[in-house]
């Protein structure tokens, strides 16, 4: 049934995806279509201290834990970690569907530059159904710090590139969302269909059922995938919003060019850490703490994306 109802954020209309293609209206509850995310929205640009106050105090577990740990019985978490990872594997597989169509909608009908400035509430991805899943993806990454806690309580090897995304990923998220960030579709977009795959593979390796066809490497390869485009989005806009365009002159890139820089540093950080780990894993041998890491994995624990 085709959708002709009239949607507005902020006084504006918009088209919700299952507008634009009729044919997905089915996967679309009203409940989605008519959510507000404005408040929230709103709520986040005056609320950073949220955000600063979990980085702060995930920093303290990190390094405080293990004394914590040091002279107690390692906690076993098999089963919750399994579920834990299942969770996160199933909100992910939702946040693709809802975010993923709507970016290769905007990539086919929209240029580059489009894609990377427009606000997201002129596009419509910012607001309704997708506006939702990013919303929900933005404050997700608050409560995935669990991951930390499952390792430490279990006495595994808490490696750099796991503390280091997590703290990173949380405080880049939830700027570019109350900026507005015009390119924070291609992040969210890419981020849930990275960790539906991560995730589902984590769970059945702590259920002990990875299948051979499932080789870690795919893993491995869909992140550094992942920094590469980051790279290149993050660029753009910052390259957009210094120099401009003939459609946006210099300065009206919708992106906050502190949190570009940042971005750029950030998945550039991001993308030569996969890549030693890669070579160092799959073409020169395990290190001895890679070794390390892999027996968590086989046992129940992760490595960071």
């Amino acid at each position: 049934m085709l959708d002709t109802k009239e949607y507005f954020f902020r006084g504006k209309p918009f088209k919700q995806l299952s507008q634009l293609i009729p044919e997905m209206d089915f996967m679309y509850t009203q409940w989605e279509k008519d959510y507000d995310v404005d408040p929230i929205c709103q709520w986040s640009k005056r609320s950073y201290w949220v955000a600063y106050t979990a980085v702060i105090l995930y920093l303290l577990w990190c390094f405080l834990s293990s004394k914590f740990m040091e002279k107690r019985e390692r906690f076993d978490l098999r089963y919750p970690l399994a579920y834990w990872n299942l969770f996160l594997a199933v909100f992910s597989t939702y946040g693709a569907i809802r975010t993923v169509p709507h970016l290769l909608y905007n990539l086919k009908h929209q240029s580059f530059e489009d894609t990377v400035c427009i606000y997201p509430t002129d596009s419509g991805w910012g607001a309704g159904a997708s506006g939702l899943a990013v919303q929900l993806f933005i404050f997700s990454k608050i409560p995935e710090l669990i991951d930390t806690v499952f390792i430490t309580l279990r006495k595994r090897p808490l490696i750099f590139l796991h503390w280091y995304h997590h703290f990173t990923v949380l405080l880049f998220c939830w700027v570019s969302y109350a900026t507005e960030s015009g390119a924070g579709i291609y992040f969210v977009a890419m981020n849930y269909t990275v960790h539906a795959v991560m995730y589902f593979y984590y769970y059945l390796m702590a259920m002990q059922v990875v299948a051979k066809w499932f080789p870690a490497w795919i893993i491995t390869l869909l992140q550094i995938s992942q920094m590469i485009v980051g790279i290149i989005v993050v660029a753009a806009g910052v390259h957009f919003k210094i120099n401009g365009t003939e459609k946006y002159p210099a300065g009206t890139c919708a992106n906050d060019f502190n949190n570009m820089v940042a971005g750029v540093l950030m998945y550039g950080s991001y993308f030569l850490l996969f890549c030693h780990f890669a070579f160092g894993r799959y073409i020169f041998g395990a290190s001895a703490d890679e070794k390390k890491a892999e027996a968590n994995k086989k046992s129940g624990g992760k490595k960071k994306d």
